[in-house]
């Protein structure tokens, strides 16, 4: 799109749109040109529209389409793969403004949001209600609902209590021409057609631009947290006692990796003192109330012990219980502090975890470069990250040659190249070699029905070719 071209694409959309919802200045264009994926190309996109309507969605949509502009839909640009990155002469259409929680429905426990509310936002509202909000990313507190949806993000309980997909009912979703869909259901069963909610969940924009959702919401009572932590001389040994829980049948609310690189990022950040020798800790928590859940805290701690476990204590308090796991909810922007970072999100059976960490271990040895663990291990969602200093552009290639061999090991132990963070377009390659012939001519089937001219975010969540 040439420099006419954009303007021309510029005045349209101004004219159809509210006052100050369209952006086209360099420095507030650039702003929104990517997501937290600093690794992943992008390019100045033509405009950025932010929309606070149903209607200043489809009018864009529109008028992108009358110009041939692809339009790349954006929450808080917190995603970690390229997702929301932006290509020249594109529309990015951001959600943010969209904050409204438009209903919530007690007696039927689900809530009816617009894309941009946040996470935490929605949990703390639906908590004065008496319901709860599950799914929790470690960035619940900056990412939102759509953004969410749209790469159908885990977090920490999904361990127990599932991933976003399994808390939408149904959604409002601007189509690539501009037509309205209205998906999904209220009920708590319904299986009329195909379930095209669930296929625009984790479709990161493709199919079809989601503006509101509706999400199942649970009791906010019936449980009462028990955290335990251990410390472990090695990695090894913290992955042999995710393993040793697994095997035992156990299924606790969260049960989360950091490692020793992790933990002096955090501690050096918040002038914490760690144990002498730690190189790994384990965070679980367990949620049955009363005699079953002190005896299932006991028996998560046997294992931490056994597996090798130092310094395994135990949280009852509520404050307690978040003060333990601050420490891996601040470990990603602790490590940003030291350099830029590329971000891992592979996923292995559970009991090949212990086998998994080691592999990374030896990949960052073998192409000498830095890699912090966090995992979300209790369901194999392990979290690599790979920090290159700023500036060093070999440190950089060789962080993109772990990167590929990390994804290739995930492969081998028959894991998958993302658990929750998207393909975008970091993971392109990886879902290249995980999705057979057949299963992309699929996904390319669907694309082209419902996207026929491949306006909307191309070039993301599956490789091109088939």
């Amino acid at each position: 799109m040439t420099s006419d071209e954009s303007a021309v694409l510029a005045t349209a959309l101004r004219t159809a749109l509210p006052d100050d919802a369209v952006l086209t200045a360099a420095e507030a264009v650039e702003r929104y040109a990517h997501d937290d994926a600093e690794w992943a190309e992008y390019a100045a996109p033509a405009a950025v529209v932010l929309a606070t309507s149903l209607d200043d969605v489809v009018a864009t949509v529109r008028i992108a389409g009358e110009h041939g502009a692809p339009v790349v839909p954006r929450g808080a640009g917190t995603g970690l793969s390229g997702g929301a990155n932006a290509m020249a002469g594109s529309v990015v259409l951001s959600l943010e403004r969209m904050t409204r929680i438009v209903e919530v429905n007690t007696a039927e426990r689900y809530a009816v949001v617009e894309a941009g509310v946040l996470n935490d936002d929605l949990r703390r509202h639906v908590a004065q209600h008496g319901l709860w909000y599950p799914p929790d990313p470690a960035s619940q507190a900056i990412s939102t609902i759509g953004g969410n949806v749209a790469t159908n993000a885990g977090g920490l309980c999904c361990v127990k209590y599932g991933v976003t997909r399994d808390y939408v009912l149904g959604m409002t979703a601007v189509l690539a021409d501009g037509s309205v869909a209205r998906l999904g259901r209220t009920t708590a069963k319904g299986v009329t057609g195909y379930d095209l909610t669930g296929l625009l969940v984790g479709s990161e924009g493709t199919l079809g631009i989601i503006v509101d959702v509706t999400l199942k919401l649970r009791p906010v009572g019936g449980r009462e947290d028990r955290a335990i932590v251990g410390w472990f001389p090695s990695l090894a040994d913290a992955g042999n006692a995710v393993a040793a829980v697994s095997a035992a049948g156990i299924v606790p609310a969260a049960l989360e990796l950091i490692d020793s690189t992790c933990l002096r990022a955090v501690a050096d950040w918040q002038d914490w003192t760690l144990p002498e020798g730690a190189a790994a800790l384990l965070l679980a928590k367990v949620d049955e109330p009363g005699a079953a859940g002190e005896a299932l805290a006991d028996q998560v701690a046997a294992h931490f012990e056994q597996a090798g476990g130092t310094h395994v204590e135990r949280a009852f308090a509520p404050d307690d219980v978040d003060r333990l796991f601050l420490a891996r909810r601040l470990a990603y922007p602790a490590l940003e502090r030291l350099g830029p970072v590329l971000t891992e999100d592979v996923c292995v059976p559970r009991g090949a975890v212990p086998t998994m960490l080691a592999r990374i271990e030896a990949i960052a040895r073998e192409a000498d470069v830095v890699i912090a663990n966090i995992a979300h291990a209790g369901d194999g969602n392990l979290h690599p990250l790979i920090i290159a200093p700023e500036g060093d552009d070999a440190a950089k290639a060789r962080a993109r040659t772990a990167f590929d061999r990390i994804v290739d090991e995930c492969r081998a132990l028959g894991g998958t190249v993302t658990g929750e963070h998207g393909v975008g377009l970091l993971k392109l390659p990886g879902a290249a070699a995980e999705l057979s012939p057949v299963v992309l001519a699929m996904h390319r089937a669907v694309k082209d029905a419902l996207d026929p001219r491949g306006l909307l975010n191309p070039g993301k969540a599956f490789p091109a070719a088939v």
